[in-house]
């Protein structure tokens, strides 16, 4: 269960009230016991007082008795009869006389209640007494008349004495008949007479106490139980003074005062005070203390808990505040109207607000939108396709990358190159504009990437947008004084047909867009075979690695002519893949696949150990016909290349002439310095060098002075049209003069009619290759084709092909 906030000590509300009423009651129970402490002090300090003021009370009181009695023996001292008796016990000591005397003592003293009376003579003997024993009190009348004082005088003198385990009060008086003629001794039993007196005078009880073995204490005479006197008695101290008691669980102070003139006295009393009697009046005042506490802590509470909730109703506010602007809520205010510190406190956070939602709103800006065009960002355009992913509607991503811009940049200048994508941005919007069938996002992606999402669009509306996109971009963007053709290469995803989240379908978009500019196609829609990370790639990837492993590859061999004499000079080794379920699959199906994931390596290596392997197995049979090997974009940029070809042939001693290496324009341009560094290495090696599909790349004259190549292959494209374009004769014949003049050798592919043969040949092209001459065969039946080759007529009326197709 969650305690209320007041309750709980973690929070500053519990905190608060906690303190304050932790203080409160540490002050009260400080007072308390400080209130209980003087109260228990000035109790036993008025109980001292009013014992001490008891003892002498209870010894004026035994005075006084001791008084009376002292009257009574004087009473019977001066009647004339007993006088007359003591007189004749003088003169004739007879038997007789002396049991008058006996009788006359003890009718006076049963008449005032003495336990003993006794006649001595002036020589403190015994005359007469009423007890047989009364010889043992002339000890004491002894140790009084020796003093040199009567014995009836003092004040304080309390005249007793303590006789087998009895305590006596003790009064002497002289007789005189009229000469002295002795003492009458008369001796009372102590009884609680002069206690009972105390205890109505005053709150005071009282127990007179005997000690025979000079350690412990007996009672006597008690104004108070015998079983208590009993209790009390044990806890008596030997020497006087003050002590606490505890009898029958009530609390007591004491006061033990001797009753005897000896500095080891045997006779005492012990005068009590009900301690808790005495401290009751203040007991009910500390009740009422306590009940005003107990108000006074509630009333506390009470308040505290107003002034804690007070105080942390702000900060409480203040806190969630400050949660709202960890979500991200910089627009709703802080209010505070209080003047104090917390208000002070509200204003610094408010102005803190308003900060970070400045700065919120410009680092937004930067984070969200691109600066040079005004366009959304990367981020922000895949926030928009979150927003569209969670609709459920289709809809077509787009992804535009420009053709040469870094070429722009780099002879124009930066700022040239900024302005440029500020015009395409502004061309891109204007398109968007002006088809409003779908509703277009558009945002700057990358340095010359574009990228737009439309709504509702399937392939065939996104096709046409790219393709209006490319048909806009015909017209030249005029910038200053300068006119930039436009080109590009736009990749298309759908959503949901090729991914269902944002990160996905820009991947997959850009993933074509990359295979467009690649092809030269302009736009391209995705399709599993362009990304290798997709589950078909993935498979065919596997069934790939498992090719080589099974030896599912196939080596084939397509024969060269010399065009002049028509004599098969040397052979392009190709690979081809008999898939155990598939059957013969074509190179278009899996080497871009292999070329893009980077399994092209795995691939030249096999076709480079092959090839090898063949032309030993040929040179053996002593056909010695070079083979020409196609390297890879991937293969080129190996700078570990040459060293790779080179441990490859040694196995079947086969010389570096014997092999030439096909390299594509495309493979060069990518990364020249690198490009040239490996072709330097294998030309030094002694390997022929060739230019593949020369006329299809960019910039073919800048390097052919550099590169250390030996022949030009020319484009297909150029050699299949010749028959039926003028300008595509020319470029074959330009071409063929340009190689001669750098003295380069020229091979040309795709003969597929005898008039193509007649024209390269008229145009001095050196070799040539083509279905004209020979589809691609396993190299297995090579060597029987070769021994049946032969060149055809060409003046002849010839078919499309020069002989029929080996099975």
């Amino acid at each position: 269960m969650r305690l209320p906030s007041f309750l709980n000590l973690r929070r500053l509300e519990g905190r608060i009230v906690g303190l304050f009423l932790a203080l409160l009651l540490a002050v009260q129970l400080a007072s308390f016991a400080f209130i209980r402490s003087s109260i228990e002090r000035n109790a036993d300090t008025a109980i001292a007082a009013e014992l001490k003021t008891g003892e002498r009370v209870f010894r004026r009181l035994l005075v006084q008795e001791a008084e009376k009695r002292s009257d009574s023996a004087a009473l019977l001292a001066q009647d004339y009869g007993f006088k007359r008796a003591i007189g004749l016990a003088l003169a004739q000591a007879d038997t007789e006389t002396v049991e008058t005397i006996k009788d006359a003592l003890a009718n006076q003293g049963q008449r005032i209640g003495a336990s003993v009376v006794a006649y001595f003579d002036t020589r403190l003997k015994l005359v007469a007494s009423t007890r047989d024993d009364a010889g043992r009190f002339a000890e004491l009348l002894k140790q009084k008349t020796a003093a040199g004082a009567d014995p009836r005088q003092g004040d304080d003198d309390v005249q007793l004495a303590l006789l087998d385990g009895r305590a006596y009060q003790v009064v002497a008086v002289p007789v005189h008949t009229p000469a002295p003629a002795g003492w009458i001794l008369m001796g009372f039993a102590l009884d609680g007479a002069a206690l009972k007196d105390l205890r109505s005078l005053s709150e005071l009880q009282g127990v007179v106490v005997v000690r025979n073995d000079g350690r412990h204490w007996t009672p006597l005479v008690s104004s108070i139980e015998r079983e208590e006197a009993a209790l009390l008695s044990a806890q008596i101290p030997t020497a006087s003074g003050l002590f606490p008691a505890d009898v029958g669980g009530e609390q007591w102070r004491g006061r033990l005062a001797p009753l005897e003139r000896e500095q080891q006295y045997r006779l005492g009393v012990v005068l009590l005070r009900s301690f808790d009697a005495a401290i009751a009046p203040y007991r009910s005042l500390q009740l009422i203390l306590l009940a005003l506490t107990v108000v006074g802590a509630l009333v506390f509470a009470l308040l505290s808990v107003l002034l804690a909730r007070r105080i942390s109703g702000p900060i409480r506010a203040l806190s969630e505040s400050a949660e709202r602007l960890g979500r991200g809520d910089y627009d709703t205010p802080i209010l505070s109207t209080a003047r104090d510190e917390v208000g002070e406190l509200a204003r610094a956070f408010e102005l803190m607000r308003q900060g970070i939602r400045t700065q919120t709103a410009k680092a937004e800006r930067l984070a969200y939108w691109d600066e040079l065009t005004g366009l959304p960002n990367r981020a922000r355009f895949r926030t928009a396709l979150e927003q569209q992913l969670a609709s459920r509607r289709p809809f077509a991503v787009l992804m535009l990358n420009l053709d040469r811009f870094k070429h722009v940049n780099d002879v124009l200048g930066h700022d040239f190159g900024d302005a440029l994508l500020q015009g395409v941005g502004l061309r891109l919007q204007q398109l968007g504009a002006a088809h409003p069938a779908h509703a277009t996002q558009l945002a700057r992606v990358g340095g010359d990437q574009f990228a737009l999402a439309l709504d509702g669009a399937g392939e065939s509306a996104a096709l046409a947008m790219a393709a209006a996109i490319l048909q806009d971009f015909v017209r030249p963007l005029r910038i200053g004084s300068h006119t930039v053709d436009l080109s590009a290469g736009i990749g298309i995803a759908l959503h949901p047909r090729d991914g269902a989240d944002a990160m996905q379908l820009l991947s997959r978009a850009e993933l074509a867009m990359h295979a467009a500019k690649q092809r030269q196609c302009g736009s391209l829609a995705y399709n599993a075979q362009l990304d290798a990370a997709s589950p078909a790639s993935l498979s065919l990837l596997s069934d790939l690695r498992r090719a080589i492993d099974d030896q599912e590859l196939r080596l084939y061999l397509q024969p060269k002519v010399e065009l002049k004499s028509g004599r098969v000079i040397s052979a392009e080794a190709l690979v081809r893949w008999q898939h155990p379920s598939g059957g013969l699959v074509p190179p278009a199906q899996f080497i871009p696949f292999a070329e893009q994931t980077g399994f092209i390596r795995e691939l030249t290596q096999w076709v480079i150990a092959e090839a090898a392997r063949a032309w030993r197995a040929a040179a053996d049979a002593g056909i010695n016909l070079p083979l020409s090997i196609n390297l890879s974009t991937r293969d080129l940029m190996d700078q570990e290349l040459p060293g790779k070809i080179a441990a490859l042939i040694a196995e079947f001693e086969v010389a570096p002439g014997a092999l030439c290496l096909e390299i594509t324009e495309t493979a060069i341009m990518l990364d020249q310095q690198r490009a040239r560094s490996t072709l330097q290495q294998l030309s030094s090696m002694g390997f022929k060098l060739s230019i593949d599909d020369f006329g299809t790349g960019h910039s073919s004259l800048a390097y052919l002075k550099d590169l250390p190549v030996d022949e030009l292959k020319i484009d297909m494209s150029f050699v299949k049209a010749m028959a039926s374009s003028r300008a595509d004769r020319r470029i074959v014949r330009s071409t063929i003069e340009l190689a001669h003049n750098l003295d380069l050798s020229v091979v040309a592919e795709g003969i597929e009619t005898a008039e193509a043969w007649q024209l390269l040949a008229k145009y001095g092209c050196d070799e040539g290759q083509g279905f004209f001459v020979s589809r691609p065969m396993p190299h297995a039946q090579f060597v029987a084709w070769l021994a049946g080759w032969q060149p055809p007529a060409l003046g002849e009326a010839l078919p499309d092909t020069a002989f029929s197709e080996l099975g």
